[in-house]
């Protein structure tokens, strides 16, 4: 029946049932709030593959912080920075520690969430959601390859000031309540770049997210429980630069047998096609 009938509508016998309140909690999605979805989403899943100390300290540092957050009457704003290469963990990482902290207000700012808008909606996106923030006692905001959500382009180079302003303010600006507390982590392949464009020293905390080594790639095929590892580890060993953990994990899926067995010459054949093997 369309809105406009409503007003014709007999309302005597009309009942509203738990049924329909439980209904109402599963399709309204509230304003405010945890964003558990997407952040679930970054992670995948098979969750954040910890494997190592490297990744563990990491995690360790940001709940320490974010402890030290909570219980100090001094400071309202920790902002993280995760930098690395291209296919590590950084935003796997970041929504962990996003879901971890159980903040009452959790958002994720990402570049596939603003496509197609124009750059004022951008700003205005970006502008809302901390403005969200400030009105909670203890929020975090995640912000997704800043590249990308800064539109920067090598050539030229060129991106987008607008966008970069509003960051710039939001991660300088403390919430007006001194109990409010706000955590801002952002992920970045390119410290580099951030640096050019004054925005690396906005940052309280850097933390460096690596690529692999020849014993982290031991104990990432351990825990996928690759029974074989041993009859392609030769090939691993020969690698004189360190491996993207998503490419890894993208050669490990292309070249599983059904037994959890590495099939060796589609392993090589596909680190040589991913450019892991000259």
């Amino acid at each position: 029946m369309g809105g406009d009938n409503l007003k014709d509508v007999d309302l005597t016998d009309l009942q509203v049932t738990n049924a329909d309140f439980s209904r109402a909690l599963t399709e309204v999605r509230p304003a405010f709030g945890a964003s558990t979805d997407d952040l679930k989403a970054c992670v995948g899943k098979g969750g954040l593959v910890e494997y190592g100390p490297a990744i563990t300290n990491m995690l360790q540092s940001a709940e320490s912080l974010m402890k030290q957050l909570r219980q100090s009457e001094r400071t309202s704003l920790i902002s993280i920075l995760l930098e690395g290469p291209p296919d590590t963990e950084k935003i796997e990482i970041a929504a962990t520690i996003a879901l971890r902290s159980e903040f009452p207000f959790i958002k994720l700012i990402s570049p596939n969430s603003l496509v197609g808008m124009p750059e004022a909606s951008k700003t205005a996106h970006i502008a809302r959601v901390f403005d969200d923030a400030h009105k909670s006692p203890l929020s975090l905001v995640v912000l997704e390859d800043l590249e990308r959500l800064l539109e920067y382009v090598r050539i030229g180079p060129r991106f987008s000031n607008l966008v970069l302003q509003t960051i710039l303010t939001c991660l300088k600006k403390k919430p007006k309540e001194e109990s409010h507390k706000l955590v801002i982590i952002a992920t970045s392949s390119s410290t580099a770049t951030l640096e050019q464009l004054e925005l690396l020293d906005a940052f309280n905390v850097k933390l460096q997210v690596p690529l692999l080594g020849h014993n982290e790639v031991n104990e990432v095929m351990r825990l996928l429980r690759v029974s074989n590892y041993q009859e392609v580890e030769p090939v691993v060993r020969t690698l004189s630069r360190g491996i993207p953990i998503k490419k890894l994990l993208l050669v490990v899926e292309m070249s599983l047998l059904a037994d959890r067995r590495l099939d060796p010459a589609r392993f090589t054949t596909t680190m040589q096609d991913t450019g892991l093997l000259d």
